[in-house]
Protein backbone atom coordinates (compact mmCIF):
# COMPACT_ATOMS: atom_id res chain seq x y z
CA UNK A 1 0.00 0.00 0.00
CA UNK A 2 3.12 2.34 0.23
CA UNK A 3 2.52 3.44 -3.40
CA UNK A 4 -0.68 4.39 -2.85
CA UNK A 5 -0.28 6.10 0.54
CA UNK A 6 1.74 9.00 -1.54
CA UNK A 7 -0.92 9.36 -3.83
CA UNK A 8 -4.05 11.83 -3.62
CA UNK A 9 -7.41 9.63 -3.45
CA UNK A 10 -10.29 11.73 -5.17
CA UNK A 11 -13.90 9.80 -5.04
CA UNK A 12 -14.53 11.61 -8.06
CA UNK A 13 -13.21 13.07 -11.57
CA UNK A 14 -11.50 16.05 -11.19
CA UNK A 15 -12.03 19.11 -12.99
CA UNK A 16 -8.81 21.74 -13.47
CA UNK A 17 -9.45 25.02 -11.45
CA UNK A 18 -7.70 28.26 -10.31
CA UNK A 19 -4.91 25.96 -8.80
CA UNK A 20 -3.92 25.18 -12.16
CA UNK A 21 -3.93 28.83 -13.33
CA UNK A 22 -7.02 28.35 -15.29
CA UNK A 23 -10.79 30.09 -14.93
CA UNK A 24 -13.63 28.25 -15.37
CA UNK A 25 -14.94 30.06 -18.46
CA UNK A 26 -11.18 29.16 -19.83
CA UNK A 27 -11.71 25.16 -19.54
CA UNK A 28 -15.36 25.41 -20.72
CA UNK A 29 -14.48 26.59 -24.20
CA UNK A 30 -13.09 23.20 -24.71
CA UNK A 31 -14.98 21.31 -22.31
CA UNK A 32 -18.95 20.81 -21.45
CA UNK A 33 -21.30 18.52 -19.78
CA UNK A 34 -22.83 16.45 -23.02
CA UNK A 35 -26.07 17.84 -21.53
CA UNK A 36 -24.89 21.18 -22.49
CA UNK A 37 -23.33 20.36 -25.71
CA UNK A 38 -25.00 17.95 -27.43
CA UNK A 39 -26.86 19.80 -29.75
CA UNK A 40 -23.94 21.52 -30.86
CA UNK A 41 -21.88 18.46 -31.22
CA UNK A 42 -24.70 16.64 -33.24
CA UNK A 43 -24.74 19.35 -35.59
CA UNK A 44 -20.90 19.55 -36.46
CA UNK A 45 -21.38 15.64 -36.96
CA UNK A 46 -24.03 16.20 -39.73
CA UNK A 47 -22.39 18.79 -41.33
CA UNK A 48 -18.72 17.16 -41.82
CA UNK A 49 -18.23 16.59 -45.26
CA UNK A 50 -14.89 15.15 -47.28
CA UNK A 51 -12.36 17.44 -47.72
CA UNK A 52 -12.93 19.16 -50.69
CA UNK A 53 -9.11 20.59 -51.26
CA UNK A 54 -7.76 18.96 -54.15
CA UNK A 55 -5.39 16.04 -53.98
CA UNK A 56 -2.96 16.12 -56.62
CA UNK A 57 -3.26 12.84 -58.63
CA UNK A 58 0.81 11.72 -57.57
CA UNK A 59 0.47 12.28 -54.18
CA UNK A 60 -1.60 11.18 -51.13
CA UNK A 61 -3.78 13.35 -49.06
CA UNK A 62 -2.27 15.69 -46.27
CA UNK A 63 -2.96 14.44 -42.77
CA UNK A 64 -1.69 15.51 -39.80
CA UNK A 65 -2.64 13.11 -37.24
CA UNK A 66 0.18 12.90 -34.93
CA UNK A 67 -0.31 16.65 -34.17
CA UNK A 68 -3.74 16.39 -33.66
CA UNK A 69 -3.41 13.96 -31.26
CA UNK A 70 -0.26 16.00 -29.70
CA UNK A 71 -2.77 18.68 -29.11
CA UNK A 72 -5.70 16.74 -27.63
CA UNK A 73 -3.48 15.35 -25.28
CA UNK A 74 -2.08 18.65 -24.13
CA UNK A 75 -6.18 19.90 -23.98
CA UNK A 76 -6.93 17.36 -21.91
CA UNK A 77 -3.83 18.02 -19.80
CA UNK A 78 -4.76 21.17 -19.14
CA UNK A 79 -8.41 20.87 -18.58
CA UNK A 80 -9.12 17.05 -16.54
CA UNK A 81 -5.18 16.38 -14.99
CA UNK A 82 -5.77 13.34 -13.41
CA UNK A 83 -8.88 12.39 -14.07
CA UNK A 84 -10.19 9.56 -16.77
CA UNK A 85 -10.46 10.69 -20.36
CA UNK A 86 -10.17 8.91 -23.66
CA UNK A 87 -8.96 10.34 -26.95
CA UNK A 88 -10.46 8.71 -29.72
CA UNK A 89 -9.07 9.36 -33.36
CA UNK A 90 -10.71 8.23 -36.51
CA UNK A 91 -8.18 7.46 -39.49
CA UNK A 92 -9.02 7.30 -42.82
CA UNK A 93 -5.46 6.38 -44.34
CA UNK A 94 -1.65 6.98 -43.79
CA UNK A 95 -0.45 10.48 -41.69
CA UNK A 96 1.60 11.79 -44.11
CA UNK A 97 2.53 15.16 -41.87
CA UNK A 98 4.45 16.14 -38.80
CA UNK A 99 6.25 14.26 -36.21
CA UNK A 100 4.76 10.95 -36.58
CA UNK A 101 4.14 10.39 -40.46
CA UNK A 102 4.80 7.09 -41.64
CA UNK A 103 5.18 7.53 -45.34
CA UNK A 104 5.90 10.97 -47.60
CA UNK A 105 2.75 12.31 -49.64
CA UNK A 106 4.67 11.02 -52.85
CA UNK A 107 2.85 8.12 -54.34
CA UNK A 108 6.02 6.72 -55.95
CA UNK A 109 6.95 6.07 -51.91
CA UNK A 110 5.38 3.02 -50.93
CA UNK A 111 4.01 2.35 -47.58
CA UNK A 112 6.16 0.46 -45.54
CA UNK A 113 5.88 -3.50 -45.31
CA UNK A 114 6.86 -6.52 -42.88
CA UNK A 115 10.03 -6.99 -45.10
CA UNK A 116 10.82 -3.12 -44.94
CA UNK A 117 10.81 -3.33 -41.13
CA UNK A 118 12.80 -6.42 -40.73
CA UNK A 119 15.64 -4.56 -43.21
CA UNK A 120 15.36 -1.73 -41.25
CA UNK A 121 14.54 0.67 -44.42
CA UNK A 122 11.34 1.90 -43.65
CA UNK A 123 12.80 5.75 -43.66
CA UNK A 124 9.60 7.43 -41.20
CA UNK A 125 9.31 4.36 -39.11
CA UNK A 126 11.49 4.84 -36.39
CA UNK A 127 10.45 8.39 -35.42
CA UNK A 128 6.70 8.16 -35.82
CA UNK A 129 7.81 5.34 -33.26
CA UNK A 130 9.58 7.75 -31.09
CA UNK A 131 7.21 10.37 -31.16
CA UNK A 132 4.34 8.35 -29.77
CA UNK A 133 6.15 6.93 -27.37
CA UNK A 134 6.45 10.10 -26.03
CA UNK A 135 3.28 10.77 -26.58
CA UNK A 136 2.27 7.79 -24.53
CA UNK A 137 4.34 8.89 -21.56
CA UNK A 138 2.49 12.23 -21.42
CA UNK A 139 -0.82 10.46 -21.56
CA UNK A 140 0.34 7.70 -18.77
CA UNK A 141 1.27 10.79 -16.93
CA UNK A 142 -2.40 12.36 -16.85
CA UNK A 143 -3.80 9.36 -16.81
CA UNK A 144 -5.91 9.70 -20.00
CA UNK A 145 -5.79 6.64 -22.54
CA UNK A 146 -6.49 6.91 -26.28
CA UNK A 147 -9.02 4.64 -28.53
CA UNK A 148 -7.79 5.06 -32.23
CA UNK A 149 -8.24 3.60 -35.45
CA UNK A 150 -5.14 2.78 -37.02
CA UNK A 151 -2.18 1.74 -36.43
CA UNK A 152 1.60 0.27 -36.42
CA UNK A 153 3.44 2.64 -35.39
CA UNK A 154 0.40 4.37 -32.85
CA UNK A 155 0.60 0.57 -31.24
CA UNK A 156 3.02 1.62 -28.74
CA UNK A 157 0.77 4.57 -27.38
CA UNK A 158 -2.47 2.90 -27.63
CA UNK A 159 -1.02 -0.33 -25.79
CA UNK A 160 0.98 1.39 -22.69
CA UNK A 161 -2.46 3.76 -21.91
CA UNK A 162 -4.82 1.06 -22.03
CA UNK A 163 -6.43 2.01 -25.36
CA UNK A 164 -8.87 0.40 -27.70
CA UNK A 165 -8.22 -0.09 -31.10
CA UNK A 166 -10.57 -0.82 -34.14
CA UNK A 167 -9.54 -1.98 -37.70
CA UNK A 168 -12.27 -1.92 -40.57
CA UNK A 169 -12.23 -1.86 -43.85
CA UNK A 170 -13.86 1.68 -43.90
CA UNK A 171 -16.27 3.66 -41.36
CA UNK A 172 -19.18 2.26 -43.18
CA UNK A 173 -18.19 -1.37 -42.85
CA UNK A 174 -20.45 -3.20 -39.59
CA UNK A 175 -17.31 -3.96 -37.69
CA UNK A 176 -16.38 -0.04 -37.51
CA UNK A 177 -20.27 0.62 -36.65
CA UNK A 178 -20.70 -1.74 -34.01
CA UNK A 179 -17.91 -1.59 -32.22
CA UNK A 180 -18.28 2.31 -31.89
CA UNK A 181 -21.60 1.58 -30.60
CA UNK A 182 -20.22 -1.07 -28.35
CA UNK A 183 -18.07 1.85 -26.56
CA UNK A 184 -20.76 3.82 -25.50
CA UNK A 185 -23.46 0.56 -24.50
CA UNK A 186 -25.22 -0.13 -21.37
CA UNK A 187 -26.70 -3.25 -19.76
CA UNK A 188 -25.33 -6.64 -20.51
CA UNK A 189 -23.20 -6.37 -23.27
CA UNK A 190 -21.07 -2.76 -21.77
CA UNK A 191 -17.68 -3.01 -21.91
CA UNK A 192 -17.33 -1.89 -18.16
CA UNK A 193 -15.02 0.66 -19.16
CA UNK A 194 -12.60 1.97 -16.44
CA UNK A 195 -9.58 4.34 -15.98
CA UNK A 196 -6.91 5.88 -14.43
CA UNK A 197 -5.85 2.83 -13.09
CA UNK A 198 -3.00 1.87 -11.19
CA UNK A 199 -1.76 -1.92 -10.88
CA UNK A 200 0.63 -2.52 -7.95
CA UNK A 201 1.87 -6.11 -6.55
CA UNK A 202 3.42 -7.35 -3.22
CA UNK A 203 5.07 -10.64 -2.68
CA UNK A 204 7.36 -12.84 -1.17
CA UNK A 205 11.24 -12.32 -2.07
CA UNK A 206 11.66 -15.98 -3.08
CA UNK A 207 10.09 -14.54 -6.65
CA UNK A 208 11.39 -11.44 -9.20
CA UNK A 209 8.82 -9.70 -11.75
CA UNK A 210 10.78 -9.81 -15.11
CA UNK A 211 7.59 -7.72 -16.35
CA UNK A 212 4.14 -7.75 -17.73
CA UNK A 213 3.00 -7.70 -21.65
CA UNK A 214 -0.23 -6.34 -21.67
CA UNK A 215 -2.19 -2.70 -21.79
CA UNK A 216 -0.13 -1.04 -19.25
CA UNK A 217 3.02 1.38 -18.73
CA UNK A 218 5.64 0.81 -15.79
CA UNK A 219 5.75 3.68 -13.31
CA UNK A 220 9.47 2.90 -12.85
CA UNK A 221 8.94 2.00 -8.98
CA UNK A 222 11.39 -1.18 -8.06
CA UNK A 223 11.26 -3.54 -5.23
CA UNK A 224 8.03 -4.83 -5.42
CA UNK A 225 6.43 -6.79 -7.84
CA UNK A 226 3.14 -7.55 -10.30
CA UNK A 227 0.63 -10.30 -11.07
CA UNK A 228 -2.73 -10.20 -12.49
CA UNK A 229 -5.76 -10.46 -14.84
CA UNK A 230 -8.72 -10.59 -12.73
CA UNK A 231 -8.10 -14.23 -13.05
CA UNK A 232 -4.84 -16.18 -11.94
CA UNK A 233 -2.88 -18.22 -13.66
CA UNK A 234 -0.32 -20.65 -13.23
CA UNK A 235 2.10 -22.21 -16.06
CA UNK A 236 5.61 -23.17 -16.85
CA UNK A 237 8.07 -21.03 -18.00
CA UNK A 238 9.13 -23.59 -21.37
CA UNK A 239 12.26 -21.83 -21.78
CA UNK A 240 13.94 -21.98 -18.80
CA UNK A 241 12.22 -24.79 -16.93
CA UNK A 242 10.99 -23.27 -14.01
CA UNK A 243 7.69 -22.65 -12.41
CA UNK A 244 6.60 -18.96 -12.66
CA UNK A 245 3.64 -17.38 -12.57
CA UNK A 246 1.71 -13.79 -13.46
CA UNK A 247 3.61 -11.10 -11.14
CA UNK A 248 6.05 -9.87 -8.32
CA UNK A 249 10.16 -7.98 -7.20
CA UNK A 250 12.13 -6.38 -10.16
CA UNK A 251 14.45 -9.22 -11.97
CA UNK A 252 17.38 -7.75 -13.89
CA UNK A 253 16.08 -9.46 -17.17
CA UNK A 254 13.21 -7.21 -18.16
CA UNK A 255 10.34 -8.62 -20.73
CA UNK A 256 8.01 -6.21 -21.83
CA UNK A 257 7.43 -3.53 -19.02
CA UNK A 258 9.56 -4.28 -16.52
CA UNK A 259 11.77 -2.86 -13.75
CA UNK A 260 8.70 -1.52 -11.13
CA UNK A 261 6.28 -3.41 -8.98
CA UNK A 262 3.92 -0.80 -10.11
CA UNK A 263 2.00 -0.09 -13.40
CA UNK A 264 -0.20 2.32 -14.72
CA UNK A 265 -3.34 1.40 -16.34
CA UNK A 266 -5.09 4.50 -18.24
CA UNK A 267 -7.99 2.65 -19.36
CA UNK A 268 -9.38 -0.95 -18.05
CA UNK A 269 -11.85 -3.20 -19.20
CA UNK A 270 -13.51 -6.36 -17.26
CA UNK A 271 -11.92 -8.31 -19.96
CA UNK A 272 -8.41 -5.94 -19.23
CA UNK A 273 -6.21 -9.48 -18.43
CA UNK A 274 -2.42 -8.43 -18.16
CA UNK A 275 0.32 -11.61 -18.57
CA UNK A 276 3.27 -11.33 -15.29
CA UNK A 277 6.07 -12.86 -16.09
CA UNK A 278 7.92 -14.16 -13.23
CA UNK A 279 12.00 -15.15 -12.04
CA UNK A 280 12.53 -18.02 -9.59
CA UNK A 281 15.28 -16.58 -7.35
CA UNK A 282 17.87 -19.19 -7.13
CA UNK A 283 18.43 -21.16 -3.44
CA UNK A 284 17.94 -23.95 -2.04
CA UNK A 285 14.21 -24.57 -1.12
CA UNK A 286 14.21 -26.03 2.15
CA UNK A 287 12.80 -29.47 3.05
CA UNK A 288 9.01 -29.33 3.01
CA UNK A 289 9.50 -32.07 5.79
CA UNK A 290 11.91 -30.15 8.43
CA UNK A 291 10.66 -26.30 7.93
CA UNK A 292 6.35 -26.90 6.69
CA UNK A 293 5.82 -23.17 7.43
CA UNK A 294 9.04 -22.20 4.68
CA UNK A 295 6.81 -24.19 2.16
CA UNK A 296 4.91 -21.05 1.78
CA UNK A 297 4.85 -18.13 -0.53
CA UNK A 298 2.35 -15.62 -1.40
CA UNK A 299 1.41 -12.32 -3.97
CA UNK A 300 -0.93 -9.75 -3.14
CA UNK A 301 -2.11 -7.84 -5.84
CA UNK A 302 -3.74 -4.22 -5.68
CA UNK A 303 -5.59 -2.59 -8.14
CA UNK A 304 -7.01 1.33 -7.98
CA UNK A 305 -8.98 2.33 -10.23
CA UNK A 306 -11.65 5.06 -11.59
CA UNK A 307 -14.66 3.59 -12.13
CA UNK A 308 -17.10 4.40 -14.78
CA UNK A 309 -19.73 6.37 -12.22
CA UNK A 310 -16.64 8.69 -10.97
CA UNK A 311 -16.00 6.59 -7.83
CA UNK A 312 -12.36 5.37 -7.05
CA UNK A 313 -11.97 2.34 -6.18
CA UNK A 314 -9.35 -0.72 -4.94
CA UNK A 315 -9.41 -4.32 -5.25
CA UNK A 316 -6.91 -6.26 -3.19
CA UNK A 317 -6.37 -10.08 -4.05
CA UNK A 318 -4.59 -12.12 -1.51
CA UNK A 319 -3.27 -15.76 -2.51
CA UNK A 320 -0.56 -18.24 -1.45
CA UNK A 321 0.87 -20.86 -2.78
CA UNK A 322 3.95 -23.75 -1.70
CA UNK A 323 6.88 -24.63 -3.32
CA UNK A 324 7.47 -28.50 -4.32
CA UNK A 325 10.42 -30.17 -4.08
CA UNK A 326 11.56 -34.06 -3.78
CA UNK A 327 10.54 -37.25 -5.81
CA UNK A 328 6.85 -36.09 -6.69
CA UNK A 329 7.56 -32.50 -7.86
CA UNK A 330 6.91 -33.78 -11.37
CA UNK A 331 3.48 -35.06 -10.45
CA UNK A 332 2.64 -31.66 -7.95
CA UNK A 333 3.72 -29.65 -11.45
CA UNK A 334 1.14 -31.62 -13.51
CA UNK A 335 -1.67 -31.50 -11.52
CA UNK A 336 -1.38 -27.51 -11.44
CA UNK A 337 -0.69 -27.18 -15.20
CA UNK A 338 -3.34 -24.90 -17.18
CA UNK A 339 -1.89 -25.58 -20.70
CA UNK A 340 -4.87 -23.32 -22.01
CA UNK A 341 -3.42 -20.20 -19.67
CA UNK A 342 0.50 -21.63 -20.77
CA UNK A 343 -0.60 -21.55 -24.78
CA UNK A 344 -1.79 -17.66 -24.38
CA UNK A 345 1.38 -17.19 -22.43
CA UNK A 346 3.39 -18.78 -25.47
CA UNK A 347 1.24 -16.72 -27.78
CA UNK A 348 2.04 -13.70 -26.14
CA UNK A 349 5.71 -14.27 -25.55
CA UNK A 350 6.44 -15.02 -29.08
CA UNK A 351 4.92 -11.80 -30.14
CA UNK A 352 7.09 -9.96 -27.77
CA UNK A 353 10.11 -11.38 -29.17
CA UNK A 354 9.53 -10.87 -32.86
CA UNK A 355 8.48 -7.29 -32.39
CA UNK A 356 12.28 -6.81 -29.95
CA UNK A 357 14.53 -9.04 -31.00
CA UNK A 358 16.55 -9.27 -33.73
CA UNK A 359 17.14 -12.45 -36.37
CA UNK A 360 14.21 -13.89 -34.09
CA UNK A 361 12.94 -17.57 -35.33
CA UNK A 362 9.29 -18.15 -33.70
CA UNK A 363 9.21 -21.27 -35.15
CA UNK A 364 12.20 -22.63 -33.81
CA UNK A 365 11.79 -20.94 -30.43
CA UNK A 366 8.47 -22.74 -30.09
CA UNK A 367 9.38 -25.85 -31.47
CA UNK A 368 12.56 -25.97 -28.72
CA UNK A 369 10.00 -25.15 -25.90
CA UNK A 370 7.51 -27.50 -26.77
CA UNK A 371 10.15 -30.86 -27.39
CA UNK A 372 11.58 -29.87 -23.88
CA UNK A 373 8.48 -29.65 -22.38
CA UNK A 374 7.35 -32.69 -23.51
CA UNK A 375 10.46 -34.48 -22.83
CA UNK A 376 10.52 -33.51 -19.38
CA UNK A 377 6.27 -34.14 -18.66
CA UNK A 378 6.23 -36.86 -20.90
CA UNK A 379 5.73 -40.47 -20.18
CA UNK A 380 8.04 -42.87 -22.66
CA UNK A 381 11.03 -45.16 -22.80
CA UNK A 382 14.04 -43.75 -24.65
CA UNK A 383 14.42 -43.95 -28.25
CA UNK A 384 10.74 -45.56 -28.74
CA UNK A 385 8.32 -42.93 -30.03
CA UNK A 386 5.58 -45.47 -30.15
CA UNK A 387 5.93 -45.24 -26.20
CA UNK A 388 5.16 -41.83 -25.85
CA UNK A 389 2.14 -39.88 -23.95
CA UNK A 390 1.02 -36.82 -21.88
CA UNK A 391 -0.99 -36.01 -19.32
CA UNK A 392 -4.29 -35.25 -19.86
CA UNK A 393 -2.92 -31.69 -18.06
CA UNK A 394 -0.70 -31.92 -21.23
CA UNK A 395 -2.22 -33.68 -23.67
CA UNK A 396 -4.09 -30.56 -25.61
CA UNK A 397 -0.61 -28.27 -25.33
CA UNK A 398 0.85 -29.49 -28.28
CA UNK A 399 -2.52 -29.05 -30.36
CA UNK A 400 -2.53 -25.28 -29.14
CA UNK A 401 0.85 -25.33 -30.46
CA UNK A 402 0.66 -26.08 -33.57
CA UNK A 403 -2.41 -23.86 -34.21
CA UNK A 404 -0.28 -20.94 -32.63
CA UNK A 405 2.94 -21.72 -35.33
CA UNK A 406 0.13 -21.17 -38.24
CA UNK A 407 -1.44 -18.40 -36.91
CA UNK A 408 -1.48 -14.68 -37.41
CA UNK A 409 0.63 -13.49 -34.78
CA UNK A 410 3.74 -15.97 -35.83
CA UNK A 411 2.90 -15.47 -40.14
CA UNK A 412 3.02 -12.34 -40.82
CA UNK A 413 3.06 -12.73 -44.84
CA UNK A 414 -0.17 -11.94 -46.40
CA UNK A 415 -0.35 -9.18 -43.59
CA UNK A 416 0.50 -5.72 -43.33
CA UNK A 417 2.50 -4.07 -40.26
CA UNK A 418 -1.31 -2.56 -39.29
CA UNK A 419 -2.63 -5.71 -39.43
CA UNK A 420 -0.17 -7.89 -37.34
CA UNK A 421 -0.16 -4.77 -35.07
CA UNK A 422 -4.02 -4.87 -34.33
CA UNK A 423 -4.09 -8.54 -33.91
CA UNK A 424 -1.45 -8.73 -31.16
CA UNK A 425 -2.68 -5.58 -29.17
CA UNK A 426 -6.02 -7.80 -29.24
CA UNK A 427 -4.03 -11.08 -27.83
CA UNK A 428 -2.25 -8.66 -25.31
CA UNK A 429 -5.71 -7.74 -23.42
CA UNK A 430 -8.19 -10.15 -24.01
CA UNK A 431 -8.42 -13.09 -21.30
CA UNK A 432 -7.74 -16.46 -21.18
CA UNK A 433 -11.16 -17.75 -23.19
CA UNK A 434 -10.74 -15.30 -25.38
CA UNK A 435 -7.51 -15.41 -26.45
CA UNK A 436 -7.83 -19.42 -26.47
CA UNK A 437 -10.06 -19.03 -29.61
CA UNK A 438 -7.86 -16.73 -31.37
CA UNK A 439 -5.36 -19.09 -31.24
CA UNK A 440 -7.02 -21.89 -31.82
CA UNK A 441 -10.48 -21.31 -33.24
CA UNK A 442 -13.70 -23.15 -32.21
CA UNK A 443 -15.65 -25.33 -34.69
CA UNK A 444 -19.24 -25.75 -34.74
CA UNK A 445 -21.22 -28.30 -36.75
CA UNK A 446 -25.01 -28.50 -37.92
CA UNK A 447 -26.69 -30.93 -40.45
CA UNK A 448 -29.99 -32.73 -40.33
CA UNK A 449 -28.89 -36.01 -38.70
CA UNK A 450 -27.74 -34.34 -34.98
CA UNK A 451 -28.02 -30.57 -33.60
CA UNK A 452 -25.09 -28.64 -32.94
CA UNK A 453 -21.96 -30.52 -31.82
CA UNK A 454 -18.35 -29.55 -31.94
CA UNK A 455 -16.31 -30.79 -34.79
CA UNK A 456 -12.51 -31.01 -35.34
CA UNK A 457 -10.41 -28.15 -36.61
CA UNK A 458 -9.72 -30.67 -39.76
CA UNK A 459 -10.78 -30.37 -43.22
CA UNK A 460 -12.21 -33.93 -42.65
CA UNK A 461 -15.13 -31.22 -41.13
CA UNK A 462 -16.25 -30.42 -44.40
CA UNK A 463 -19.42 -32.69 -46.09
CA UNK A 464 -21.59 -31.87 -48.49
CA UNK A 465 -24.58 -31.80 -46.40
CA UNK A 466 -22.96 -30.15 -43.46
CA UNK A 467 -23.13 -26.17 -42.19
CA UNK A 468 -19.96 -25.37 -40.13
CA UNK A 469 -19.65 -22.08 -38.11
CA UNK A 470 -16.17 -20.95 -37.17
CA UNK A 471 -15.20 -18.88 -34.87
CA UNK A 472 -12.00 -17.36 -35.11
CA UNK A 473 -12.69 -14.16 -32.81
CA UNK A 474 -11.62 -11.73 -35.44
CA UNK A 475 -13.74 -13.36 -38.06
CA UNK A 476 -16.76 -15.59 -37.82
CA UNK A 477 -17.31 -17.63 -40.51
CA UNK A 478 -20.57 -19.93 -41.73
CA UNK A 479 -19.34 -22.24 -44.06
CA UNK A 480 -22.37 -23.96 -46.18
CA UNK A 481 -21.23 -27.45 -47.89
CA UNK A 482 -21.91 -28.11 -51.54
CA UNK A 483 -25.56 -29.86 -51.02
CA UNK A 484 -26.63 -27.46 -49.00
CA UNK A 485 -25.37 -23.92 -51.01
CA UNK A 486 -27.19 -25.34 -54.04
CA UNK A 487 -30.84 -25.94 -51.28
CA UNK A 488 -30.55 -22.79 -50.50
CA UNK A 489 -29.79 -21.54 -54.28
CA UNK A 490 -32.76 -23.36 -55.17
CA UNK A 491 -34.78 -21.38 -52.44
CA UNK A 492 -35.87 -24.73 -50.71
CA UNK A 493 -36.12 -22.68 -47.70
CA UNK A 494 -39.03 -20.73 -48.60
CA UNK A 495 -41.21 -23.81 -48.81
CA UNK A 496 -43.58 -24.37 -46.32
CA UNK A 497 -42.86 -28.30 -46.95
CA UNK A 498 -38.84 -27.46 -46.01
CA UNK A 499 -39.08 -25.91 -42.56
CA UNK A 500 -36.54 -28.27 -41.09
CA UNK A 501 -34.09 -26.67 -43.80
CA UNK A 502 -34.72 -22.99 -43.16
CA UNK A 503 -34.27 -23.94 -39.03
CA UNK A 504 -30.91 -25.79 -40.37
CA UNK A 505 -29.75 -22.47 -42.23
CA UNK A 506 -31.09 -20.25 -39.15
CA UNK A 507 -29.66 -21.91 -36.42
CA UNK A 508 -25.60 -21.27 -36.83
CA UNK A 509 -26.57 -17.25 -38.28
CA UNK A 510 -28.42 -17.28 -34.56
CA UNK A 511 -25.36 -18.95 -32.86
CA UNK A 512 -23.00 -16.00 -34.69
CA UNK A 513 -24.86 -13.27 -33.93
CA UNK A 514 -24.68 -14.11 -30.26
CA UNK A 515 -21.07 -14.99 -30.66
CA UNK A 516 -20.71 -10.93 -32.91
CA UNK A 517 -22.99 -9.41 -29.97
CA UNK A 518 -20.93 -10.47 -27.11
CA UNK A 519 -17.56 -9.77 -29.09
CA UNK A 520 -15.34 -6.17 -28.79
CA UNK A 521 -14.02 -5.03 -30.75
CA UNK A 522 -16.95 -6.72 -33.25
CA UNK A 523 -15.73 -9.31 -35.56
CA UNK A 524 -16.26 -9.61 -38.98
CA UNK A 525 -19.09 -11.63 -40.29
CA UNK A 526 -18.00 -13.74 -43.45
CA UNK A 527 -21.01 -16.09 -45.19
CA UNK A 528 -19.96 -18.78 -47.60
CA UNK A 529 -19.78 -21.38 -49.71
CA UNK A 530 -17.81 -24.73 -50.72
CA UNK A 531 -15.31 -24.07 -53.35
CA UNK A 532 -16.20 -20.35 -53.50
CA UNK A 533 -13.60 -17.32 -53.33
CA UNK A 534 -14.44 -16.65 -49.87
CA UNK A 535 -13.91 -20.30 -48.44
CA UNK A 536 -10.53 -19.69 -47.84
CA UNK A 537 -10.93 -18.43 -44.51
CA UNK A 538 -12.26 -21.62 -43.24
CA UNK A 539 -9.91 -23.56 -44.61
CA UNK A 540 -6.98 -21.12 -44.09
CA UNK A 541 -7.80 -22.58 -40.39
CA UNK A 542 -8.15 -25.90 -40.81
CA UNK A 543 -5.76 -28.50 -40.08
CA UNK A 544 -4.48 -29.68 -43.82
CA UNK A 545 -4.97 -33.39 -43.08
CA UNK A 546 -6.07 -33.83 -46.75
CA UNK A 547 -3.80 -31.65 -49.41
CA UNK A 548 -4.01 -31.92 -53.21
CA UNK A 549 -0.82 -34.02 -52.90
CA UNK A 550 -1.20 -36.83 -50.23
CA UNK A 551 -5.04 -38.23 -50.83
CA UNK A 552 -8.35 -37.59 -51.91
CA UNK A 553 -11.45 -36.12 -49.79
CA UNK A 554 -14.40 -37.91 -48.83
CA UNK A 555 -17.00 -37.63 -51.33
CA UNK A 556 -18.12 -33.95 -50.97
CA UNK A 557 -15.25 -33.63 -48.79
CA UNK A 558 -12.50 -31.23 -49.76
CA UNK A 559 -8.66 -30.62 -49.52
CA UNK A 560 -6.52 -27.81 -49.27
CA UNK A 561 -3.56 -26.76 -51.74
CA UNK A 562 -1.07 -26.01 -49.15
CA UNK A 563 2.49 -27.84 -48.82
CA UNK A 564 2.44 -27.57 -45.06
CA UNK A 565 2.17 -30.78 -42.68
CA UNK A 566 -0.82 -32.11 -41.01
CA UNK A 567 -1.04 -32.22 -37.03
CA UNK A 568 -0.34 -35.93 -37.47
CA UNK A 569 3.02 -35.17 -39.20
CA UNK A 570 3.90 -32.56 -36.54
CA UNK A 571 2.82 -34.92 -33.38
CA UNK A 572 5.22 -37.84 -34.80
CA UNK A 573 8.47 -35.62 -35.30
CA UNK A 574 7.55 -34.45 -31.84
CA UNK A 575 7.64 -37.58 -30.39
CA UNK A 576 10.39 -38.83 -32.33
CA UNK A 577 12.52 -35.72 -31.03
CA UNK A 578 10.78 -36.12 -27.48
CA UNK A 579 12.20 -39.42 -26.69
CA UNK A 580 15.85 -39.04 -27.81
Amino acid sequence: MSFFLKKPKPTTGVIAGPRDGLSTESIARFLLPASDCEFALNSVLEELQKDPWPVPADQRAARCTSTALSVAASMLGACVPGSGARIMAFIGGPSTEGQGAIVSKNLSEPIRSHKDLDKDSAPHFHKAVKFYEGLSKQLVHQGHGGGWVGIAEIKIAVERTGGLVVLAESFGHSVFKDSLKRVFQTGDYELGLSSNGIFEINCSKDVKVQGIIGPCASLEKDNQHSMISFELVVFFNLYTGCLVQKGPLSSDTVVGQGSTSAWKMCGLDKATSLCLIFEIVKKEIPDATVQPTSNQFYFQFLTYYQHSSGQMRLRVTTLSRRWVAGPGILQDLIAGFDQEAAAVVMARLVSFKMETEAEFDPIRWLDKSLIRMCARFGDYQKDSPSSFSLSPRFSIFPQFMFHLRRSQFVQVFNNSPDETAYFRMILNRENVANSVVMIQPSLISYSFHSGPEPALLDVAAIAADRILLLDAYFTVVIFHGSTIAQWRKAGYQDLPEHQAFAQLLQAPRDDGDQIIKERFPVPRLVICDQHGSQARFLLAKLNPSATYNNEAPLPGGDVIFTDDVGFEVFLDHLQRLAVQ
